[in-house]
């Protein structure tokens, strides 16, 4: 009999469900729900994911001792409640679609969740913003740091400080809801008609485009900024208390007219409220960090909670901030949860030490799914697609990646243990030649077929990092954003291009990856936690002699990361994509048995996937 304690961790019910499993404190599996039922965003209880943790772990829901999920239904109930109440009659649609999950479902979580996973077991909760708390200073490099959690709103909390000092985390202050940084910024991305919880990312790739004329109206109307960075949201633009929608008529006509429709053409008013919010959001990060440090004392910061996926103002932070080095958890989303609940229960609750790993306990974040170098079963599965590849060995695949990618082939990789959150770090990633002055726009139109403003992250060496970025600490999680360092700069001349136009222009040599205001979302790569795309960069370095290359999700717009062999290679076959990469197996376009798909039966297989 085993002496291991497990801990399964588990996020659900809102967004981005997840589960990780935790063996005497040592996550050996977290995955996101998403993966495997190919929903994105999938908020139902994570089944597929409880199952791979335990196939991991080979072990079965009975030998699990602790269930955490990673928020307290009874406090966040007591939320709506409250909130309901303040605001009838005019919440009453909302109370009434909301009501039936709680009463049958909700408030009854821990039973719920036993069901769900076929054994009698109690299920501890964990608040919201503890379990963001935990994900991030527990598997931080750091052995103490200030902590800061930025998201919509958990229970009632919508942002957390404190501190992480040993095994145990402080939470010193509270934002509380209807206040709330995430649901500012969720607001303007509904109203630029993008798709809350998904679409934030665009609104923030978007902002480089405009000019920040509305962030004076923001801030003297709709938020009141405190020096410690703390907020208040004028409530008389808002809707999102009581009611189905973000903003209200009042918001509208403030900023000139109604919400954007989804799907229709972008003007230049939706880049300017992009740029408007973007650097209000930046003033209230800088203004937090500012206090947060003051406040603790503390020289490093870890950061959690949706709001820390904003690159641009963690990026900020990083460089013009106090603290000497910033760590952000990879899944610093609600999936997150799932292991910051985990290792709240090792550490805080069962008073387990903890011991500091570098570079960081989150082994690369490659905890999900695996596609083995050789696998029959992947054989099996890629010969009844019409698969055609050649098998090599690890030298002689990187050497083949290298090559293709300098030759200009988009090449795709799905190999190893997919990573968990929305990052894609090189286990499920589609790359390219950062040179290239046609790619950025190739990538986006022919192989994501998403938005054309949409910029792609750069790879590169980590030693070499400062030679291409103003760059001032790592970045493996591809979580800050840096400019391009002034000798990799081109001068831009004006020829009166505005808006998306500015796409056109070259800033810079590796313009693939260079934002029309010279940003960078940078991924370092280092040997330690990547060695296979490490040795790849540095053999397209000896070839090429630059070591940047493009590293953007392996995926089409809507459809989650990829998974599993089978999702590889369809998605393979569906896109413009040159080469796959599937264990030890590289693939070219041209030999497969099957004919790519045409557009008629390319756009009924993107129709599975829900717009983001």
């Amino acid at each position: 009999m085993s002496s291991k304690t497990r801990i399964l961790g588990i996020s659900a019910y809102y967004h981005d469900s997840a589960a990780a499993l935790l063996e005497d404190g040592v996550c050996v599996a977290a995955a996101q729900e998403e993966r495997f039922t190919r929903i994105k965003g999938d908020s139902s209880f994570p089944h597929n994911s409880v199952n791979f943790c335990l196939e991991t772990a080979r072990i079965t829901e009975q030998d699990i001792d602790h269930v955490v999920f990673y928020e307290n239904p009874y406090a966040k109930f007591e939320r709506l409640l409250t909130t309901y109440h303040v605001t009838a009659p005019a919440s009453l649609p909302s109370f009434v679609r909301a009501l039936p999950s709680w009463l049958s479902k909700k408030l009854w979580m821990g039973h719920e969740m036993s069901k769900e996973l076929g054994i009698n077991k109690h299920v501890h909760f964990c608040d919201h913003h503890m379990s963001h708390a935990a994900s991030t200073f527990y598997p931080s490099p750091f052995e103490e740091a200030a902590i800061l959690t930025i998201d919509g709103v958990g229970e009632w909390s919508t942002t957390t400080f404190g501190t992480g000092k040993k095994n145990q985390i402080e939470l010193i202050k509270h934002i509380r809801f209807p206040n709330s940084v995430g649901l500012l910024y969720s607001a303007f991305t509904s109203y630029t008609g993008f798709k809350i919880n998904s679409g934030e990312y665009k609104l923030m790739g978007l902002a480089p485009y405009g000019e920040p004329k509305y962030a004076d109206v923001i801030k003297d109307k709709l938020i009141k900024i405190e020096n410690d960075g703390s907020i208040v949201l004028n409530q008389h633009y808002f809707n999102y208390v009581g009611g189905l929608e973000m903003t209200n008529d009042r918001f509208h006509a403030l900023l000139g007219g109604p919400p954007r429709k989804a799907e229709s053409q972008i003007t230049q008013r939706e880049m300017d409220l992009a740029a408007s919010i973007q650097s209000v959001l930046n003033e209230i990060v800088l203004k937090m960090g500012a206090y947060v440090h003051k406040e603790t004392g503390m020289k490093n910061l870890v950061m959690a909670g949706g709001v820390s996926l904003n690159v641009v103002a963690t990026g900020l932070l990083s460089r013009e901030g106090p603290f000497d080095q910033i760590w952000i958890q990879p899944a610093a989303g609600d999936a997150g949860g799932a292991l910051g609940a985990a290792l709240w229960m090792w550490h805080n609750e069962l008073g387990n030490e903890r011991i500091v790993k570098k570079p960081d306990a989150m082994g690369g974040a490659f905890l999900g799914y695996e596609i083995p170098e050789v696998s029959r079963d992947d054989d099996e599965v890629l010969n009844k697609l019409g698969a055609v590849w050649e098998k090599f060995n690890d030298a002689d695949l990187k050497t083949r990646v290298a090559e293709s990618i300098a030759d200009g082939k988009i090449v795709a990789v799905a190999r190893g243990k997919s990573e968990f959150g929305p990052r894609a770090l090189g286990s499920r990633s589609i790359l390219a030649d950062a040179r290239s002055q046609t790619m950025q726009s190739h990538l986006n139109l022919k192989v994501k077929f998403r938005e054309s403003f949409r910029p792609f992250a750069p790879m590169v060496l980590a030693e070499d990092a400062t030679e291409y970025f103003d760059i001032t600490q790592e970045s493996p999680y591809m979580l800050l954003c840096y400019p391009v360092a002034a000798s990799h700069r081109r001068e831009v001349v004006d020829d009166g291009s505005f808006g998306i136009e500015k796409l056109k222009q070259i800033r810079s040599d590796i313009p693939a990856v260079t934002h029309v205001d010279y940003s960078a979302r940078v991924q370092t790569i280092d040997h330690e936690r990547n060695p296979f795309i490490y040795d790849i960069l540095t053999q397209f370095k000896q070839m090429t002699g630059s070591s940047v290359i493009v590293n953007t999700s392996f995926n089409v717009r809507g459809e989650p990361i990829v998974n599993s062999a089978e999702d590889a290679y369809r998605c393979f076959m569906a896109t413009e994509i040159d080469c796959l990469v599937v264990g030890n197996r590289f693939m070219r376009r041209e030999e497969q048995k099957n004919r790519p798909l045409n557009d008629a039966d390319r756009d009924k297989w993107l129709r599975r996937f829900e717009l983001d």
